[in-house]
């Protein structure tokens, strides 16, 4: 069937029209809104290292987003069946601040200002959970959409954690600051190309651009998962027998991605790429029973991957209070 290509405007037109998607919860299978304050964070370890995840908030994506090769009468039964929204797919977005030895590294910044009031809320969730984010040692930058790096640059253009070592994916690095990507870009993508030039080049970030395999920090290393982007990075935590991946977008849905881990989304670059790396690390997390974090999944994100016949399920791991 063809295949419909709606462009990335559809993001950031969301934004301003998020209201417009207020339906009755019943209508929507949802729970009412949310009364007073909620919890941001979520603490848990893996072996001696400390992990906690803070949340950016949440933001609304096209459906687009989700099994754009997929039979749309199928792909809305699917998230009909499974409670989902039947006009957009809602992304949380659950960072992992990780605490190994002396250092603290977190994964990506969000939007920061930049992209939809719904998000943008990491820096103050941080504090809320008790982190200085001045104290932070490492930024990992999974790769360079707006949700993950525009927080970046704070009101005075400068990096938002200045003394911190910023690592990303040298092959994402590289694909984002070539020489006129803006100008052999489609119109509608040319502000996703800016927003990370300019987040790249903010002030006072010293970047180390590295490789599969990285050391991070004792126990901390990047696994390469391209597709979804040239250099998408996930990372991968181990202590003694003990392992969390955490995911990035390398696998956004939950519940999609599990059950059709063949779909793509328009946010893809590279369909087939971004299929073999999600088969990879589910697989991997399957079988050997490594926990994982998914960003854009429910807060706050965590669980196993089960394998299902020649699919995949998402079990949410158990809360510790």
């Amino acid at each position: 069937m063809p295949l419909m290509r709606p462009t990335r405007r559809e993001m950031l037109k969301l934004a301003a029209i998020m209201p417009a998607f207020a339906m009755p919860a019943a209508a929507r299978a949802e729970l009412g809104p949310p009364q007073g304050d909620q919890p941001s964070h979520f603490r848990f370890t893996v072996g001696d290292i400390k992990i906690t995840i803070v949340s950016d908030g949440w933001f609304p994506q096209p459906l687009s987003s989700l099994g754009m090769n997929a039979d749309e009468a199928a792909k809305e039964a699917f998230l009909k069946a499974h409670f989902q929204p039947m006009d957009e797919i809602v992304g949380h977005t659950n960072h992992v601040l990780i605490e190994t030895g002396d250092t603290s590294v977190l994964i990506d910044v969000g939007s920061g200002t930049r992209f939809f009031d719904t998000a943008g809320r990491l820096m103050g969730n941080l504090e809320a959970a008790g982190v200085d984010p001045m104290g932070i040692d490492k930024v990992v930058i999974t790769h360079a959409h707006p949700d993950h790096i525009w927080g970046i640059r704070d009101g005075f253009d400068e990096a938002v954690i200045p003394g911190a070592e910023y690592i990303i994916g040298e092959a994402e690095k590289a694909y984002w600051t070539q020489e006129g990507l803006v100008d052999r870009v489609a119109a509608e993508d040319q502000q996703f190309v800016l927003g990370a030039v300019n987040s790249i080049a903010v002030d006072g970030a010293e970047w180390t651009e590295a490789g599969e395999g990285h050391e991070v920090a004792p126990g901390v290393h990047l696994m390469a998962s391209p597709g979804h982007t040239p250099g998408h990075m996930s990372v991968r935590i181990d202590s003694g027998d003990h392992q969390l991946l955490v995911l990035g977008d390398a696998v956004t849905h939950a519940f999609g991605h599990f059950a059709h881990p063949e779909w793509y989304g328009e946010m893809d670059s590279d369909p087939e790429a971004t299929v073999v790396s999600r088969k990879r690390i589910l697989d991997m997390a399957a079988t050997d029973r490594i926990p994982v974090v998914g960003y854009h999944f429910p807060f706050p994100g965590v669980g196993h991957v089960m394998a299902d016949g020649g699919a995949y399920r998402f079990v949410p791991a158990l809360w510790r209070f």
